[in-house]
């Protein structure tokens, strides 16, 4: 076996920062002359290239057009690399692991995505540790296999699956979370591996990338005095085709006459509607309580435990995809890269 070799592809944020002496402001270092910055990766026992957006992009300014260029990105550098680090802005960068874990088709190689609290330049900096951990688990193999070939998000001590996971915290170094889902591998004195919990492909056929996504989505949070036209204006948006509906708990919804007409209504005209849970943890079960139930009735389909950032992609990739509803419905069904228990 020859000599691993990883990639990193700077897109932007935090992490690439640096101060600068002159101004003694931060700005983004030229990750040609990485290990100048962290010295450490000299001491890995594998190559190690990088590649930089120019200029960063900051995470949120972070759209389906970077998706495109990353997707394209690892699949021109597929043979060369055995495995890919994307460094990348917190804010955005759940969508992002989402968007790709459906856009990379047949993947056995780890695409993982990483960043930090603080700045790489600065003292107490989590970055380091973010991203010599990531390269480390990118380059992992058993048996000439791949550890973790999944489209992942490392942060703090935990390798999450990149579809499974949120921001939650703005502040803290553990800044992500995985509630519906186990870690893939947790970072201590050892990195251990959950292997049951790891997707490895089936299929071994060649690798390939969807480059597009159909952005006709909106999102629709649900509040305790929600007003009629506001629900009106979102489920009649022009050319929207699809609408995240954040419920309540189980995915639960107001039983008021006209928000059940407006819903109704909008799904005898072909809107497909996705019901997520605003809850961090748990699943939509529209049968449990009459609230769902009376959704159910109407057409409306279960995200069961879906992540927000998950459903958004995930309805993106289908309509770009799928040539009709009936396929997307379909496919909402089932767990395309893991991203669902049914």
């Amino acid at each position: 076996m020859g000599e691993r070799k990883i990639l990193i592809i700077y897109t932007g944020g935090t992490i690439g920062m640096v101060n600068d002496p002159e101004t003694n402001s931060l700005v983004p270092f030229d990750f040609d002359n990485i290990v100048k910055n962290v010295p450490e990766l000299r001491n890995f026992d594998f190559q190690i290239k990088s590649y930089s957006f120019n200029p960063p992009i900051d995470s949120s300014d972070i759209d389906p057009a970077v998706w495109g260029k990353l997707v394209t990105l690892i699949e021109e550098n597929y043979n060369l690399y055995d495995g890919f680090v994307i460094l990348h802005g917190t804010d955005t960068m759940a969508y992002t692991a989402s968007a790709l874990s459906f856009m990379m088709h047949n993947l056995n190689k780890p695409v993982i995505l990483t960043g930090s609290q603080l700045p790489l330049g600065t003292i107490r900096t989590d970055g380091k540790e973010n991203l010599i951990t990531a390269l480390e688990i990118a380059a992992a193999q058993k048996n000439g296999q791949a550890m973790v070939p999944e489209a992942c998000i490392y942060f703090q001590d935990k390798l999450f699956r990149g579809n499974r996971t949120t921001k939650y915290n703005a502040e803290n170094f553990r800044a992500f979370r995985s509630d519906n889902y186990p870690p893939l591998a947790e970072a201590g004195i050892h990195i251990k591996y959950n292997y049951p919990y790891i997707r490895y492909s089936i299929d071994n056929g060649r690798f390939y990338v969807s480059r597009k996504m159909n952005t006709n989505v909106a999102l629709l949070k649900i509040f305790p005095g929600i007003q009629r036209s506001f629900v009106h204006a979102v489920l009649n948006t022009p050319d929207v085709k699809a609408v995240v509906l954040e419920t309540f708990g189980s995915g639960n919804a107001p039983t008021a006459p006209w928000f059940l007409e407006e819903v109704g209504e909008a799904v005898s005209k072909g809107l497909l509607i996705l019901n997520v849970t605003q809850c961090l943890a748990g699943s939509v079960e529209m049968e449990r309580y009459a609230t769902g139930a009376r959704l159910n009735e109407l057409g409306v389909l279960s995200g069961y435990d879906i992540t927000t950032e998950s459903a958004i992609t995930k309805l993106m990739f289908l309509l770009e995809e799928k040539e009709s509803r009936e396929e997307v419905k379909k496919f909402l069904n089932m767990s395309l890269k893991g991203e669902i228990n049914i």
